[in-house]
C-alpha cells in the first residue's frame, strides 16, 4: 500500500458484545485525507492543460489569423474584389469568406447561463432535533442499544443542528421503505422546488425542452422524470433523462449533461432537478457502516433553470465557466466505498466504508489538480511550474493558492470532519467554508442538492458581486469528485424566495 493510503484509517471497536459485559464502543481516527502538499500527480496537471487547449484553441488562433488577414487585405475593398475578378469569381471568394466566418462562429462554444434556481424547504412539521432523533430511535424498537449509542455519538460530532428536516414516519416500529412513501416525499420536495423556480423566472412549462432529474437511491417505473412531466404537463418532444446511483455528485453530472444537450439543441431551456428520497434510503438495522446515512441525510431538493439563449444573458445570474469530473471507479476501494446492500437480516441500506474519506481525499486532489490550469491566474501557474521543475527531492512542491481562482467555495455539506479536512488541505479561510458549514447545520446533508442550498446562503447574505466566481465541489458513489465554476453576471441581491428566509410555515 502507498504511503498516502497508510495515512488514513477509521477503526470502530466494539467491546462487551461477546463477553456479555457492559456494551461500549470507541471510534479511532487517524488523519483522514491525503496531504495535498506532499505530492502532485502530473497526470492530472497534464489533463487540466489538455482541457484548456481543447476548449480554448480557437482563442489562440483567431487573433493570429485575423492579424494575417488584415495585413494582406490592407485597404482592399469590395470594389477591388470585382475589378480584379469577374463577378463569378468574386461571389465565390465572398462565399468562401462567409463560410469560414460561419465555421468559426459555429465552432465557438455557446455559453450556458444559469437563469435562476430554487431550493425546497419542508414545513416545520418535519423539523427534528438531534435529541428528538435519538428519542424516536429508542422508542421505535428498530435499533439495539449499541446502534443507538453509535448514532448519538455520530450526531454529536456531525455538525448538524437541531432544525433539519426528516420524515418521522421512518421511526415507526418495524419500518421498511416503500415506493408509496418514497414517491410522496419526492413529489413534495421536487414539485415545490420546480414550482418556485418557474414562478421566479416566469418560464412556462411548455417552453422547457430538456429535463434532467437525479435521485441516487429511488428509481421508479415510470421514471421520476416522468413524474415531473406528468405533473407539470411538459411538452411531448421533451428530451428527458433520469440519473440514479451517483449519490451526492449527481447534481454536477446533471449540469454537465444539460450543457452538452444545450450545445446540441441551441436556443433551449433545460431544467435540472436534484433530490434524494430519505424515506427510501432509511436503514432500520444495527450495522454501523449502514447507520451513518441515517445520521447525516435529510430532506431537500433543488431545481435549476439553464439556458443558451444569447438574449438570456441580460437576466441570467451566472455563466458556466468550467466543469471537471473525476471518476475513481477503476480502483476497487473507491468503487466499494459507498454501496447499497442488505445486512444479515435482509434489511437494505447504504453502506459507507471506513475508507471513504481517504478515497474522497484522493478524488478531490485529482479533481482540483485538473481544475487548476483552467481557473488559476497565469502568475500562480508559473510559480507552480517553476517550483515543480527546480525543487529538491525532499521539499514539498508549491501548491497554488486556489483562493485566487474563485471568490466563493460551496463544498458539499457532508460532515464537519470532511469540511475541516477540505479547509485544511486547500488552505481556505473560514469565510470560504461558511456557506457549507451553515448549510450542514441548518439543513443537514441533502445529497446532490446541498451545493444549491449553499449558493442560496451566499445570495441571501448578499455575498455575490458581479464578476465573482463560485466553485461547487461534490462527492458521490462510484467514487466521484466533480467541480463546477460559475461566474456572476451581475450583483445578486437578496432573493424574494429562499430556503434561508425564516417564517412560521
Amino acid at each position: 500500500m502507498s504511503n498516502e493510503s497508510e495515512e488514513f484509517s477509521t477503526e470502530i471497536v466494539q467491546r462487551g458484545a461477546e463477553s456479555n459485559g457492559p456494551i461500549s464502543f470507541s471510534v479511532k481516527v487517524r488523519p483522514r485525507m491525503p496531504d495535498f502538499l506532499s505530492s502532485v500527480n502530473l497526470k492530472y496537471v497534464k489533463l487540466g492543460y489538455g482541457y484548456l487547449i481543447n476548449h480554448r484553441l480557437y482563442l489562440l488562433f483567431a487573433p493570429a489569423l485575423l492579424a494575417i488577414l488584415i495585413n494582406h487585405i490592407g485597404k482592399f475593398t469590395m470594389e477591388d474584389l470585382f475589378v480584379k475578378f469577374n463577378i463569378t469569381e468574386g461571389l465565390f471568394i465572398s462565399g468562401i469568406f462567409l463560410l469560414m466566418l460561419y465555421i468559426y462562429i459555429d465552432s465557438t462554444p455557446s455559453s450556458t447561463y444559469l437563469i435562476d434556481f430554487s431550493c425546497f424547504r419542508p414545513s416545520n412539521d418535519y423539523k427534528i432535533s438531534k435529541a428528538e432523533f435519538i428519542e424516536l430511535a429508542k422508542t421505535s424498537g428498530n435499533f439495539n442499544e449499541l446502534a443507538i449509542k453509535f448514532q448519538e455519538q455520530a450526531l454529536k460530532k456531525s455538525g448538524i443542528g437541531d432544525e433539519t428536516y426528516l420524515p418521522k414516519s421512518v421511526f415507526r416500529p418495524g419500518y421498511t421503505s416503500s415506493l408509496k412513501e418514497g414517491r410522496e416525499e419526492l413529489s413534495m420536495v421536487m414539485f415545490g422546488a420546480i414550482k418556485n423556480v418557474l414562478a421566479a423566472t416566469k418560464v412556462k412549462p411548455k417552453d422547457i425542452k430538456i429535463l434532467i432529474v437525479n435521485c441516487g437511491i429511488l428509481n421508479t417505473t415510470p421514471s421520476i422524470s416522468s413524474m415531473v412531466i406528468n405533473h407539470f404537463k411538459l411538452r411531448s418532444d421533451i428530451r428527458s433523462f433520469n440519473l440514479g446511483g451517483m449519490g451526492c455528485a449527481a447534481g454536477i453530472v446533471a449540469i454537465d449533461l444539460a450543457k452538452d444537450l444545450l450545445d446540441a439543441y441551441p436556443g433551449s431551456y433545460a431544467l435540472v432537478v436534484s433530490t434524494e428520497a430519505v424515506t427510501y434510503s432509511w436503514y432500520s438495522g444495527n450495522e454501523f457502516d449502514m447507520l451513518l446515512p441515517n445520521c447525516f441525510f435529510r430532506m431537500g431538493a433543488s431545481a435549476v433553470l439553464l439556458s443558451n439563449y444569447r438574449l438570456d444573458r441580460w437576466r441570467a445570474k451566472y455563466e458556466l465557466i468550467q466543469l471537471v469530473r473525476t471518476h475513481k471507479g477503476m480502483d476497487n476501494n473507491s468503487y466499494k466505498s459507498i454501496h447499497q446492500k442488505e445486512d444479515n437480516e435482509g434489511k437494505k441500506g447504504l453502506s459507507i466504508s471506513k475508507d471513504v474519506i481517504e478515497v474522497g481525499g484522493h478524488a478531490l486532489k485529482a479533481n482540483i489538480t485538473t481544475l487548476g490550469p483552467l481557473v488559476l491566474p497565469v502568475s500562480e501557474q508559473l510559480h507552480f511550474f517553476t517550483n515543480l521543475l527546480l525543487k529538491k527531492k525532499k521539499t514539498k512542491p508549491y501548491i497554488p493558492d486556489f483562493k485566487l481562482a474563485f471568490e466563493h467555495v460551496c463544498a458539499l455539506a457532508t460532515s464537519k470532519r470532511v469540511l475541516d479536512e477540505i479547509q485544511n488541505n486547500l488552505e481556505l479561510t473560514n469565510e470560504y467554508m461558511e456557506a457549507s458549514r451553515k448549510t450542514l447545520e441548518r439543513f443537514g446533508n441533502t445529497s446532490s442538492s446541498s451545493n444549491w442550498y449553499e449558493l442560496a446562503y451566499l445570495e441571501f447574505n448578499k455575498r455575490i458581486k458581479k464578476g465573482d466566481r463560485v466553485c461547487q465541489i461534490a462527492f458521490g458513489s462510484g467514487f466521484m469528485c466533480n467541480s463546477v465554476v460559475w461566474k456572476a453576471l451581475r450583483n445578486v441581491g437578496k432573493p424574494k424566495q429562499s430556503p434561508w428566509i425564516e417564517d412560521d410555515n
